[in-house]
This record gives structure tokens, C-alpha cells and sequence, in this order.
């Protein structure tokens, strides 16, 4: 007969279930964790009648008006059906008790425990009762027989047993089942059950089968299976008639086989794939019902009959009905198109009847070479010459006396290909992270850094709490739920919440901004028709939605939409932080169980960019995304369902790294941790453990615990593994440092400062254990990835070790070094003072414009007077800026907002090997050597490149706007002058002697007429070259503004070789001419050509001292 499954509904919370029909089948009853025991008169029923027996109820028996019910308290309790008045406890366990059953005539109930134990009692006086002892485990299910005399039951100590019941003794075991320490660890829960009437047989199942075992010879007679099962049997149960049996499985799967042939007649799938946990055949044998392990109440409707009629005859029924017909599309229950889409056969196709006798082998002739069931394209073609009944017969089949007219319907006519590939995976739900499963009625809406977001919907309010764990952010809220929200975001500015529409309301997203400074806090937004939210997330500054409609609209934190685009794929969820917005999508369809998600990055700053361009996310194999979000600091962060934890490495292409698995700390394999939290800085991973679950309880409030990292590196219980773990683990988690600072964020220079010296302490101990192990070629490959200072302390290590062609290796290595740290310097020099020039020439031409309309007004003479003053303070303050910048060795104060690693102590500071006295200063005699040892000069530069990048880092932002047509030069001045200022604040008065000398270098600043300012020359070698080359980049590339020619032309000025650049540069000074200044007097111009010669010298310095390095490096002491 036709089967159709209906639609789930829910019915509990989610957790165990158990489900049984009433003596008549006119209601269904259920049981779950929530406590209720839920009495349904149909699965339509909207109101069903609700009895709580307890905080949990594990199994349920109804039988002759009476309700029995295993309950969390260690209780077996009765209750009055349907009214649901308590009647009593029949039993207590010392555990709780996980399965109980009615007799045949219901005045027994069965009930096995956690304490090993079963017990028998008697429904009309509690006290008749008899105890079974000898299971070594927790006791799964029990089964009594219909004719009172046996009881069998399944443990996790991996036995099945059958008991007298009178004589209280073990009459049979098979060691079938695995061993397991607890119900909540058992593969399945190995429900048993008795065939009805006769009792003759036993059904168990065993992993992904079902064993049918004699009662009168206690030994295995039958094995049932099908290729559909992936996953164990969970629960079986007989028809009323005794002729069909029915499976549940762990993966979601529904079967029923016709027990004498032997042969799978029904096969159904659960929606979701959730664990069936609970089944029961309706008294007529019609009827199905089933839970699953998430609360859910699922019905089978039209299953076999429970007619005592064979099969065969059912069978003939239908063949001659067809034969008269002679249409072959009522032998077929559904189309043909749906088992094609499926990957396998239709479950209610006519290869479901038994044709053949009783004979193991003789079902083999049903299947094709793959083993699985053909759909009726295998059997038959649409064609005229199949349409008679009768002229084909199947081949090695004995043929039976009316059997004869079914044969046509499995005759293979043409054979079609069958596929075998791999099956698809279906997609995931979207999801907000950091929340609970929608259909809970209390659950966590949102937990996140700034804090709690809770959910209520129950018979007593229907209402929202927001918590925030800085009371300083916020007072705590609560919410009136009136439309039904079931998405929330949380951040230190508005909580966003939205809502799926119904066929009456469309979906809405309602923000309630309550760090607003006005009195209407928060503002509300209606989607279009059809189009429901998906994800949602919130910034600084900005919220975003993801819809149906496969688009993401971002509002303003006010209430303004803004821009709308379109997501390659379903949103899986999103994620906000500061400027940044996290997607994560479907990208196509995943296959043997793995999802395929994408991910977008997208910066919403100022300049708007996209910074992942929808790259696949990695994930574990056989998982989906539990969780995505950022750091505490802003880096993306992802966790699978397997615990692994990834971050995204942006130093190395955006890459993601795994940095933690949270798996390697549970005690049990259902026990799991909720992360709540990543932090960087500290290294914590917050989360909340959660036994035998995925999710925690809003009550009571969950306990946060901290979960370290650990990068998975190979041999990490050697010295050196664990090492190398602890220096890329601090690499990765101190690189958001430079994105922060890069954007524009304050960071903690000291917290980073630590981290750089932890970092090269390390490469220094591992420096010394390759030594140790005489490794050089690895100790020069650890030097590499040291900073200039720590090379020359690895120079000093190998020359005690007497390791010279060591010494020498890493000699060469530290010139390299100080070469390119001097490169690098130039290179920032040029930019800035070639920023600094234009910015003055932008200034010049409006003051030339400016004084020519006064000219014209008879005003010449007053502007020129107040022209040069007000150049020369802004003379003033650019060389103070560019004045650290002069002497890339000088030795002077570390800056605060920097400072560079020192892996050793204060006293190990001092160079022992130093020649010559201390460096002289700037202000030091014109071409006077500052020192003489070269390691001295390469240690002491090591702190100014860390002060160079951190000030270029700090006034990136300032520096380049002079460059935009915008007359703001004077004020980007001073703020690159209080920049400066602010990093040299103890040496003011050297700041200021090296301002006056550095004044007259740009030559020909202002312009007093546009003659001088047409013929006026660079005077840095970058500008010169530009000057030559500009021409030829516009030529290139003629839709360039003035910013993009000086970008094309600083990347093409950096390809120069070092010795180019160099001639550029001695050329610019060649051409500057100091007579083009006003108002300049004869000692600023000395000064000038003083500096000019002393800054060459001190250049070309480093360049021509290997030899003397190298004679330190191997000098005895």
C-alpha cells in the first residue's frame, strides 16, 4: 500500500523521546526531557493536552487507562489516562530508570535502570515485585513476551539476555551489542521487541541490522538489512498482525520488511535526518508515529495492513488488478522521476512483494550487480512490444500457481545506469552564532563580548532580556516580544532584533539604538514581500541584514539604508566588528557529508573594500560551521561542529589557521564546549562546557570556562616542537596589532613590545639549541628571522662557540640587514619629503594666486612681509618631522610609541666589544664620525626603524592628504609637527638645533613669482626622477590624477637598483641652489653644506665595513 510521510511537528524540547498509542489508537502519547507527557488526538492537534511528571521523562507505556512513566527522580509513576491525575509510584531505582513496558495484558510493567538492575511489578499491588540481576551496565531496553513467561533485555555491557520470569535466571545471552560506559555514550539504544500473538520470534537490533532469534531453540534464525541503512538501528517494532516490522536509525531512516519474505517494503527518510528515538505501530497497523532526538512528532500514514492474509496473496490481488488494467503505471505508487532524483530505488516500487519462497538466496535474483534495488526504469520500457503481461518470465525463478501475472513487473526489459558517485550534503541553516536552536522555548538569542541576549516564549510571556555584562554600557532591558523575534545582535551602540514574515506581516528588523544622544531610541524596517531575514549583525556605526533574496542591505546605526548587494549563495550567517563585515554562504553544494561555504570580507570604512573575495572556507571533513565571528581584537575566527578552531592569517595571504580543538579536552564524546569568546590578547578561548549536549541551559546560568590555545605543529613534546608552536603562536596572534595601527586604531605599544621581544627570545633559545645540536644551516635560517640587534647577539653566541664559518654566515646576514634597514629608511625619507614638497607647492600656488589679486589691489607689499615668516615656521615644522629621520644610526632615546625587542637583560645591553667613545650628536662638528665599531652602529639602529615604521604607521593618514587638491596643507603641518614632537618630547632642544639646519635644504620653497615656481627644481633624487619620468607614466597610463602619478612613480622608483637610486640622489643635491631662498643668511647655508657632507658620510658608512665585521666576528677575545 502507499506510504506518505507527514510533515514533522514539534512537540518537545529537544532531547530523548518516547511515543505509544492508546489501547483504541484514537491519541498519541509522548514523553521528552522537558518533563511534559503530551497526549495528541491527531498530529494536527494544536492544543494537546500537557501532564508534567518530572524535570525529565525518558520512556512511556499506556495500557488499559493507565499512563506509566520513567522519570529523572529514579521514579517508575503512574498516572490516570487521559486525565493525568497521579496514581502512585510503582518502583524506585537508585538511578534513573530508561525504559518501561507494558505485558500483553497490561497488568505487568517491565522497567530497567542505570543501576543495572530490572525490575517486574505488578500494576495492581506495587509490591509484588521481582528484581533481575546479572546485567554488568546500564540496562538500555526491556521486552516482555506475550505469553508472560520470558523477558528480554539489552545492556550497555554489550549483552542481550533473556530471564525467566518465574524462576528469576538467565535463559539466554548474545554478546552482540558494543560495550559502552553510560545510555548517553551508546551507539544505539537497542530497543527490543517481541513478534505479537505467537511471541516465536525476537527482534534485536545490531549495529545496521536486525537479528531475529527462535524462542524455542534460543538461536539466531534471520537477519533483516537493506543497502539504504548508513547508520545503526535504534529502535524496532512489530505490526499488530505479527507480518511486518518497522526500524529506526540513527541517521534518520524508516524501514519496514515483510519478516517471512524477508524483503525491505517501505523506506523513508527523516526530513532533517535526525535520530529516531521513538516508534509505534497504531493498533489497526495503518499508522506510524515516531520522535526524534530534537522533540519532533512524525506519522507514517497507509503502511501495510494488518490483515492476517499472506503476502502473496496481496500480491495476487494487485497483479490480476493490473492485468486487467493493462496499465502499468498502477502498479507503481509514485513517479518514477522522484527515485531517479533520490540515488535509489523507490521503496514502494512491486519488487517490494514476496514472489518467491522462504530461500535466502533466492532474493539476491531481485538485485542489480550493485547490490541495490533497480527503480522500475531498470525493469521495464515504455515501449509496445512490453505490454503484454505474460510473455516475459524472470529467469531462475520457480514459477508458482497465481504468481505468474506479477513476474512482467520485475522482468528487466532495458537496463539503465545506476548511479554510484558520491551523494550531496544537505546545506545547513542559516544561523545566528552565538545562539541556541530557534525552537527552544527559553534560549540564548545572542552571547557575545558586550553581552547576553535571552529569549522567553512559553504559555506565561513571550518577552526578550538584555544583559550587559559592563553595567557601564548599559542598564539590563526587557523586551515585550510582540512580533516574534527570533534574531538578535548586540553591540556597544543598538541591539538589533528581526523577525520572518507570515503570509499576513512581512518580515521586520527592528534596532533599538540606545547609545542615540536624541529621544527616539530606536526605528523599525519592513522587507519587501517574500523576502524574509536570513542573518543579521551589527558594527560601528552600521548594521547589516542578509535576506532571502540572496541580498545583504546595510543600514546606517540610525535607520538610513545604504548600499544593497547581492551573495553568490544562501547566507549561512554573518558577523560585524568595528568596520568590518564577515559573510559566510553556500558556494554549491557539498558532497558525502562536507558543506561547501564561502566567505566575504568586507571593510566598510572610509575607502571601501572588499579584503576576501569569496574564497572556500575551510572546514573538517564530514562537518558544518558551529560558529564565525571575530577576535576580541578583529580578527575573523571560525569553529566547525568537530571543535577545530581556525583564524584567518593575514600576513600569509589571508589563510586560515587552525589554532585550538576544543575536542581534545572533552571527557565524552557527546560532551562539547559553546564558544561565547576568542580573545588574542590574553590567548583565551571562552566557552561553555556542555554534557551531553551542543548548547547550554538558560538556567541556571552557565559557567564560563577558558580553553588555551595550541597550534597543531608536529613533535610537540620535544623541546624544539614546542618551541617552534610557541613562536608562530605568538606571530599569529600578535599580527592584529598591524592591521590595527594600519587602520587607524590606537594600540598597546607596550603589549606589543612584550610580544615582539617573546618572539625573538625564542628564536634566540632555538638559535642556541640548533647550535647545541650543530645545525648551523638551521641556525642561519632562525637568524633570518631575527631583527637586526638580535643577529649581532647571535654573532656573539657563535663566536664563543667557536663556530666561525657560522660567525661569518650570519656577519654577512646582519650587512644585509643593516643595508636594507638603511634602503627602507631612504625610501620613507623620499616619500615624506616629497609629500611634504607638494604640499608646500599646492600652498605656494594659492599664495601666488592670492597675492597676485592684491597686486591688482595695490596690497604687494604688506602680503610679502607676511609671506616669509609664515614659510619659515612651516619650514620649521617639517624639518622638525623629517629630523629623525636624518641618521638612521643616531644614538638617541627610544621613542615611547614603538620601542624595538630586547631579548637580553639591562646589563647585557652594553656592547663590550665598542671601540671608540659614545656617538656624538647632531649638533657634534660637520663630518666628525659618530663611532667607529660597526656592530655598535647596527645595534643602535635596530630601535630607530621600529620608531620609523610605528611614526610613518601613526601619520600615514595626515601625511598623504596634503596631496588631495584640498587647501589643508597648514594644518596637516602642524599635526605632522605635534606628531613628531610627541615622539621626541625629551630632546626638544636637539629637535629644534636640528630644525634650523635641516631649514635650508628645500630649496626654492617659496615661490615668489610663477617663473620660480615653473623653473624651480626637486631637491630630493625621488622628485628629480619624477620630474624626468612623469611624461612617460602619464603616456602609460593618461587617465591618472596627480595622486596615482606619485603612487606609479614611487613603485617604479623602489625597482631602481640601490646605485640608480643613489646617482638620483647625488644629483638632486648637485642641482638644488641655495640662492633661490629669500632672506637666508650666510652661516644657514655653511650649516647646510656641513650636514649635507656629514649625512653622505654616514650614509656611505655601513657599505664599506664587512671586512670589520667580520674581523669582530672572528676576533678571540
Amino acid at each position: 500500500m502507499p506510504c506518505e510521510r507527514k510533515p514533522m511537528r514539534y512537540g518537545h524540547s529537544e532531547g530523548h523521546t518516547d511515543v505509544c498509542f492508546d489501547d483504541e489508537g484514537k491519541c498519541i502519547v509522548t514523553c521528552g526531557s522537558d518533563g511534559d507527557v503530551r497526549i495528541w488526538e491527531s498530529l494536527d492537534d494544536d492544543d494537546p493536552k500537557s501532564i508534567n511528571v518530572g524535570e525529565k521523562v525518558y520512556s512511556v507505556a499506556l495500557k488499559n487507562g493507565k499512563l506509566v512513566t520513567a522519570v529523572s527522580n529514579n521514579t517508575v509513576q503512574i498516572h490516570t489516562f487521559p486525565d493525568g491525575d497521579p496514581d502512585g509510584i510503582l518502583t524506585r531505582f537508585t538511578t534513573n530508570a530508561n525504559h518501561v513496558t507494558f505485558n500483553a495484558s497490561g497488568s505487568r510493567v517491565a522497567a530497567g535502570s542505570s543501576d543495572f538492575l530490572v525490575k517486574i511489578v505488578e500494576v495492581a499491588d506495587s509490591s509484588q515485585q521481582k528484581t533481575l540481576r546479572g546485567h554488568d551496565a546500564p540496562v538500555l531496553s526491556v521486552a516482555l513476551d506475550p505469553s508472560d513467561e520470558f523477558l528480554a533485555s539489552s545492556s550497555c555491557d554489550g549483552s542481550v539476555t533473556v530471564w525467566s520470569i518465574e524462576s528469576q535466571t538467565q535463559v539466554a545471552q548474545w554478546k552482540v551489542l558494543q560495550k559502552s560506559s553510560d545510555v548517553s555514550n551508546a551507539k544505539s539504544l537497542c530497543r527490543l521487541a517481541w513478534q505479537p500473538r505467537s511471541g516465536k520470534l525476537l527482534a534485536v537490533p545490531v549495529d545496521l541490522t536486525i537479528q531475529l532469534y527462535d524462542k524455542n531453540t534460543w538461536t539466531h534464525v534471520s537477519t533483516l538489512s537493506d543497502d539504504l541503512i548508513t547508520q545503526v538501528v535504534n529502535v524496532v517494532v512489530w505490526s499488530p498482525c505479527g507480518k511486518f516490522l518497522a526500524a529506526g536509525t540513527v541517521g534518520g531512516n524508516l524501514l519496514i520488511w515483510d519478516v517471512e519474505a524477508k524483503l525491505c517494503i517501505e523506506r523513508q527518510k527523516h526530513e532533517k535526518g535526525f535520530t529516531v528515538c521513538g516508534m509505534a505501530w497504531h493498533p489497526s497497523g495503518g499508522r506510524i508515529a515516531y520522535t526524534d532526538t530534537e522533540g519532533c512528532l512524525g506519522l507514517l500514514e497507509g503502511v501495510s495492513s494488518s490483515s492476517p492474509s499472506s503476502s502473496s496473496a496481496i500480491q495476487n490481488t494487485k497483479a490480476t488488478a493490473a492485468k486487467e488494467t493493462n496499465d502499468y503505471d498502477d502498479l507503481f505508487d509514485e513517479d518514477d522521476d522522484r527515485m531517479l532524483d533520490e540515488g535509489r530505488s523507490d521503496s514502494r516500487s512491486p519488487v517490494k512483494k514476496p514472489i518467491m519462497d522462504d530461500d535466502d538466496d533466492d532474493d539476491d535474483d531481485l538485485m542489480p550487480a550493485t547490490g541495490r534495488l533497480r527503480n522500475r526504469g531498470s525493469f521495464l520500457d515504455d515501449d509496445d512490444n512490453s505490454q503484454d503481461p505474460g510473455s516475459v518470465k524472470l529467469d531462475g525463478l520457480p514459477e508458482e500457481d497465481g504468481s505468474s501475472a506479477v513476474h512482467p513487473a520485475v522482468a528487466p526489459a532495458v537496463s539503465r545506469p545506476v548511479y554510484e558517485g558520491p551523494m550531496p550534503t544537505q546545506p545547513q541553516r542559516a544561523f545566528q552564532p552565538g545562539s541556541t536552536p530557534v525552537h527552544l522555548m527559553h534560549r540564548f538569542m545572542m552571547w557575545n563580548s558586550v553581552g547576553i541576549i535571552r529569549g522567553y516564549n512559553d504559555d506565561q510571556d513571550n518577552a526578550i532580556d538584555v544583559e550587559f555584562h559592563d553595567t557601564a554600557v548599559h542598564h539590563a532591558m526587557h523586551l515585550t516580544n510582540t512580533l516574534g523575534h527570533t534574531m538578535a545582535d548586540l553591540s556597544q551602540e543598538a541591539v538589533l532584533l528581526a523577525c520572518e514574515g507570515t503570509d499576513e506581516l512581512a518580515s521586520k528588523i527592528q534596532c533599538l539604538h540606545f547609545s542615540c544622544w536624541d529621544t527616539h531610541k530606536d526605528w523599525m524596517v519592513d522587507l519587501p514581500k517574500g523576502e524574509d531575514a536570513r542573518a543579521l549583525c551589527l558594527g560601528q556605526g552600521w548594521a547589516a541584514v542578509a535576506t532571502s533574496a540572496l541580498m545583504v542591505r546595510l543600514f546606517s546605526i540610525g535607520g538610513v539604508q545604504k548600499e544593497i548587494f547581492s551573495l553568490p549563495g544562501a547566507v549561512v550567517c554573518m558577523a560585524g566588528h568595528g568596520e568590518q563585515l564577515l559573510i559566510v554562504y553556500h558556494r554549491g553544494t557539498g558532497f558525502d557529508g562536507d558543506q561547501a561555504l564561502g566567505v566575504q570580507l568586507l571593510h566598510l570604512g572610509r575607502k571601501r573594500r572588499q579584503v576576501i573575495h569569496g574564497e572556500p572556507l575551510p572546514l573538517s571533513r564530514k562537518s558544518y560551521l558551529a560558529w564565525m565571528g571575530f577576535t576580541a581584537e578583529g580578527t575573523p575566527c571560525c569553529i566547525d561542529s568537530e571543535g577545530v578552531v581556525r583564524m584567518l592569517n593575514r600576513t600569509l595571504g589571508n589563510t586560515w589557521t587552525p589554532v585550538c580543538n576544543t575536542r581534545d579536552t572533552c571527557k565524552s564524546k557527546s560532551d562539547h564546549y559553546w564558544v561565547v569568546g576568542v580573545y588574542e590578547n590574553p590567548q583565551q578561548l571562552r566557552c561553555i562546557p556542555c554534557k551531553g549536549s551542543r548548547f547550554p541551559p538558560t538556567l541556571p546560568r552557565p559557567a564560563v570556562a577558558v580553553l588555551p590555545f595550541n597550534l597543531p605543529y608536529c613533535q610537540t613534546t620535544t623541546e624544539k616542537g614546542q618551541m617552534e608552536e610557541q613562536y608562530w603562536r605568538s606571530m599569529l596572534f600578535h599580527n592584529h596589532y598591524g592591521f590595527l595601527s594600519s587602520n587607524g586604531y590606537e594600540i598597546d605599544s607596550e603589549g606589543q613590545s612584550q610580544a615582539e621581544k617573546e618572539q625573538q627570545e625564542l628564536l634566540m633559545k632555538m638559535f642556541a639549541l640548533s647550535c647545541k645540536l650543530e645545525r648551523e644551516f638551521r641556525c642561519v635560517e632562525l637568524a633570518e628571522l631575527m631583527t637586526h640587534s638580535v643577529v649581532t647577539l647571535a654573532i656573539r653566541y657563535a663566536s664563543r662557540s667557536r663556530r666561525m664559518a657560522l660567525a661569518q654566515r650570519l656577519s654577512e646576514l646582519a650587512l644585509e640587514k643593516a643595508n636594507q634597514l638603511q634602503e627602507e629608511e631612504e625610501q620613507e625619507e623620499d616619500e615624506m619629503a616629497y609629500q611634504s614638497h607638494t604640499s608646500r607647492e599646492y600652498r605656494g600656488s594659492n599664495q601666488m594666486s592670492s597675492r597676485q589679486a592684491q597686486v591688482e589691489n595695490g596690497c604687494e607689499e604688506e602680503e610679502e612681509e607676511e609671506e616669509y615668516p609664515q614659510e619659515e615656521q612651516m619650514d620649521a615644522e617639517e624639518s622638525e618631522t623629517r629630523k629623525p629621520r636624518l641618521n638612521p644610526f643616531k644614538k638617541g632615546g627610544k621613542s615611547p610609541e614603538r620601542p624595538s625587542p630586547k631579548p637580553v637583560s639591562r646589563e647585557q645591553r652594553v656592547n663590550p666589544f665598542k671601540v671608540s667613545g659614545a656617538g656624538k650628536s647632531l649638533s657634534s662638528p660637520a663630518g666628525q664620525p659618530r663611532t667607529t665599531n660597526v656592530l655598535d652602529s647596527m645595534t643602535m639602529s635596530s630601535r630607530k626603524p621600529a620608531t620609523l615604521s610605528g611614526t610613518s604607521k601613526q601619520g600615514k593618514g595626515p601625511v598623504l592628504k596634503p596631496l588631495a587638491p584640498k587647501p589643508k596643507s597648514k594644518t596637516q603641518a602642524t599635526l605632522l609637527q605635534m606628531s613628531a614632537s610627541k615622539g621626541n618630547s625629551k630632546k626638544q632642544e636637539d629637535s629644534q638645533t636640528g630644525a634650523e639646519k635641516v631649514k635650508p635644504a628645500p630649496a626654492a620653497t617659496p615661490p615668489v613669482s610663477a617663473e620660480n615656481i615653473e623653473n624651480r627644481k626637486p631637491k630630493t633624487g625621488f622628485q628629480l626622477w619624477l620630474e624626468e619620468n612623469r611624461k612617460s607614466i602619464l603616456a602609460d597610463n593618461p587617465d591618472f590624477e596627480e595622486m596615482d602619478v606619485i603612487k606609479e612613480g614611487m613603485g617604479r622608483f623602489r625597482t631602481l637598483s640601490a646605485e640608480e637610486r643613489l646617482n638620483w640622489t647625488e644629483r638632486a643635491k648637485g642641482d638644488s641652489d641655495p640662492k633661490k631662498r629669500k632672506r637666508e643668511d650666510e652661516a644657514g647655508q655653511v650649516d647646510e653644506h656641513m650636514e649635507s657632507d656629514e649625512g653622505s658620510a654616514k650614509k656611505k658608512k655601513p657599505l664599506d665595513t664587512s671586512a670589520k665585521l667580520a674581523a669582530f666576528a672572528f676576533n678571540k677575545e
